[in-house]
């Protein structure tokens, strides 16, 4: 069983990694605040008895899945939104249109190596690209890719956190990493 020290520097390490993963999924700040809180608490009331090594796949489940919950009540607010819509006035609030993922992800000083401004002008351009071709993934992908390359996780922890088979996630990756491989070799960048 983790102590409660252990289970603090676990949820501390994870926060920001788990944040930036939530808003790729959901590309609402406020609403991926939540979704990473939500899974928090899950853990904690759920798992707190859990030994330390088990709590990094148990987490990525709980986010997974309350990302899907969140779009399964998405869905069904927008059955009635949409029922409800021809009552709207055209002064009623519009979605922000201008939001920009890069102004939410901050990037470590040393990040680029010598600070070299060139480097960090191509690496910033890169991640832009990348960040960009992220978010026109079906979400299976980008979940699949996310959890792989990002997290760190093999195969195994991959499918038991997105509930598929190993041959799922390996599919899913090896879409995803081709659709953004062509997007950046579009975009002039050589792999």
């Amino acid at each position: 069983m983790a102590t409660r020290q252990e289970f603090a520097d676990f949820l501390s390490e994870i926060e920001l990694r788990a944040y930036k993963q939530a808003l790729f999924a959901v590309l609402d700040e406020h609403v991926a605040l939540d979704i990473v809180q939500d899974s928090m608490m899950k853990l904690i009331e759920k798992y707190a008895d859990k030994p330390l090594e088990e709590l990094p796949p148990l987490f990525q489940r709980i986010l997974q899945n309350t990302i899907r919950d969140y779009y399964r009540r998405q869905k069904s607010r927008s059955m009635w939104i949409t029922l409800f819509s021809a009552f709207k006035s055209d002064d009623d609030e519009k979605g922000n249109e201008d939001y920009d993922l890069l102004e939410t992800l901050p990037i470590a000083e040393d990040s680029y190596g010598n600070n070299d401004p060139h480097k960090e002008l191509e690496q910033s351009q890169l991640l832009n690209l990348v960040e960009k071709g992220l978010k026109t993934l079906p979400a299976r992908q980008r979940e699949a890719f996310l959890l792989r390359y990002w997290e760190g996780m093999d195969v195994s922890e991959t499918a038991k956190v997105m509930g598929c088979s190993e041959g799922s996630v390996k599919t899913h990756c090896s879409r995803a990493v081709h659709t953004l491989a062509t997007l950046l070799e579009k975009k002039g960048v050589k792999l």
